[in-house]
């Protein structure tokens, strides 16, 4: 009986653990712009790349979340670990994914109703 009871807690100690990693899987960054409410979401394994911002809406309720899917260079990339970094200028409305990994970086930002990417590059 304490065997199993001993394997029952082992069992959902790593249910808990793998629940939690899984929940990490995403890293958000604001862009650095000080006049701009937007948010990039990064997917660390994939580094695909997509952003929320807040919307007025015509009726005057309390707004919407406008978000942006992934365009062009901003969709899955190859397998590695991903980041995002934001530079210092203050008017930039972009943002850096970066390989932890190989150390590539491409500059993603909001054109037309999408997010881009540019090409990787070191």
């Amino acid at each position: 009986m304490a065997k199993v009871l001993k394997f029952s807690v082992v069992l959902s100690a790593c249910a808990l653990f793998g629940a939690g990693a899984h929940a990490a899987n995403y890293d958000f960054m604001a862009a650095p712009a000080t006049d701009l409410n937007r948010v990039f979401r990064l997917d660390k394994a994939t580094g695909e790349v997509g952003a929320c911002q807040y919307g007025l809406t015509d009726e005057g309720s309390i707004g919407v979340t406008l978000c942006y899917k992934p365009g062009d260079g901003a969709g899955p990339q190859a397998p590695s670990e991903y980041g995002l970094v934001a530079s210092r200028h203050e008017r930039e409305g972009g943002v850096f994914r970066v390989d932890l990994r190989t150390g590539a970086m491409s500059i993603c930002y909001v054109l037309k109703q999408a997010v881009v990417c540019t090409p990787p590059n070191k």
